[in-house]
């Protein structure tokens, strides 16, 4: 078929379909999961994802010739059916780096999910993950410090960090906010913060939030001897809001900001370099984000979302628990630690990694495990988790029989013992129960603690696993 003959021409034929393309060390590569409507070949619906979220239109168009098309074409190169999914595929499609704008996640977005997630030949789409070459990730500033200096900024070395959701979120006056502020950080948790939806509503302004919470950050400072924080969210309408409720922030002392994901990408890079350059750790809630990530099928993985968050270079980003209450399979949730954490990353199927990564020494952002969470599970979490992690108990806080700051010492409690049982090479996983009990007899906050949560369990079936089958080996 002539590929410039006027009319409808299938992708595939137009040269979005090139099984024998050579993926450049330059090209931006992203795996997409496809399910295409019923007649539709695989190879057919890859190669309009790669059209569509690069140079094609519905028609052929003359003005390609005034371009290196050939060179500005997303290649759909390989099409995978998936394991046990009857009619979902997984489609790799490579990009030339020159259709991007250096350091610009918004562009990046745009270009990649913008338009083809509404295209009508396919029942459903989504991102399951990218390979961000050297080339472009050198483009962004990453995280505006990272886990190496958070930690020296704090002070704090050898265990994960402990934080706490002010409960409930919505409704306190500023004082009594501040009040739970000071309890909670005099009874061992390193941080508190604000969460998703706390900004600045009629029953507590957002300025007489952060003169009481950092009043409270201060106060425990001073009995503890140690550095505390609050995570105080700066989200507003407009930058400007932003900046000046940050700039706030800062002068009172304060070591970390936060935002929402729902901010938007050019936002949140924003305030990145605004961090960077004022000396403040930069928090990530990812509000709204399982209204994309979470299904199967269709949406963006929060694998992906993880790696734009460190390329726009925040310090910090709710990234699953695993035995809390939101979904988090334990393979696919070890994949976006590593993706977080890690300076260089191998494919390996069963965390739902599809391609390499290499950051190029970009920092780390430090992963944070917040909801339905409490001390009888610290082996479980330090197990899944690992170390560099903080873990944020609002309810497992808040809600202690004894009191905010009771709740916040069994957590201290809990955690220490938890970490001098593996560094002392005990099997803390097999033996946690014992090693909680064991400490539990010296702490009457912890022991309260595990008598009110200790068999408190969220067992559902997980809505995002690796896609994995396991397969018969023969002896």
């Amino acid at each position: 078929m002539d590929r410039w003959g006027a009319g409808v021409i299938p992708y595939a034929e137009m040269g979005y379909w090139q099984p024998d393309y050579v993926v450049k060390p330059s090209d931006i590569l992203a795996a997409f999961r496809i399910t295409p409507q019923q007649g539709v070949p695989a190879e057919e619906a890859g190669a309009a994802v790669a059209g569509e979220s690069s140079t094609a239109t519905w028609t052929v168009v003359w003005t390609d010739r005034l371009t290196a098309y050939e060179r500005y074409q997303g290649k759909c190169f390989r099409v995978d059916p998936v394991p046990g999914k009857s009619g979902e595929y997984i489609a790799y499609v490579a990009y030339d780096i020159d259709l991007f704008e250096e350091g610009s996640i918004a562009n990046l977005t745009s270009s990649i999910i913008g338009n083809v997630f509404g295209f009508k030949a396919l029942r459903a789409l989504r991102l399951e993950d990218m390979r961000i070459p050297p080339h472009y990730t050198k483009t962004f500033q990453g995280p505006a410090h990272g886990i190496v200096m958070e930690r020296e900024y704090l002070n704090k070395y050898g265990r994960p960090l402990l934080g706490a959701t002010v409960k409930p979120k919505l409704g306190l006056s500023a004082r009594n906010y501040g009040r739970v502020v000071y309890e909670a950080l005099r009874g061992g948790l390193d941080f508190t913060k604000d969460d998703e939806n706390i900004n600045s509503q009629p029953f507590m302004r957002w300025r007489d939030r952060y003169l009481f919470c950092m009043e409270g950050v201060t106060r425990a400072e001073a009995d503890t001897g140690e550095i505390k924080g609050h995570y105080l969210n700066v989200t507003a309408a407009t930058m400007e809001d932003m900046y000046e409720r940050a700039e706030f922030a800062r002068d009172l002392g304060s070591v970390i900001v936060m935002i929402d994901l729902t901010v938007g990408y050019t936002a949140i890079q924003s305030m990145a370099n605004w961090a960077r350059r004022n000396g403040m750790l930069l928090h990530l809630h990812r509000a709204g984000h399982s209204t994309y990530t979470r299904q199967k099928s269709h949406g963006v993985s929060f694998r992906v979302i993880a790696k734009w968050m460190r390329l726009a270079g925040v310090d910090h980003i709710h990234a699953g628990t695993v035995v809390g209450k939101l979904e988090g399979d334990p393979n696919t949730v070890a994949g976006f630690y590593d993706t977080l954490r890690a300076n260089t990353l191998e494919p390996d199927p069963m965390k739902g990694l599809y391609f390499e990564q290499d950051w190029m020494s970009l920092p780390g952002v430090m992963p944070v495990a917040s909801g339905g969470i409490h001390a009888g599970q610290m082996h479980q979490l330090l197990h899944f988790l690992g170390e560099d992690v903080v873990l944020q108990f609002g309810g497992g806080t808040i809600g202690h029989p004894m009191g905010i700051a009771a709740g916040a010492t069994a957590n201290r409690v809990a955690l220490e013992a938890m970490i001098k049982a593996r560094n002392e090479g005990r099997d803390y996983l097999r033996e946690g129960e014992d090693i909680l009990r064991a400490a539990a007899r010296h702490s009457r906050e912890l022991d309260v603690a595990l008598s009110t949560w200790g068999d408190v369990t969220f067992n559902y079936e997980s809505t995002d696993t690796p896609d994995v089958v396991e397969t018969p080996t023969s002896i």
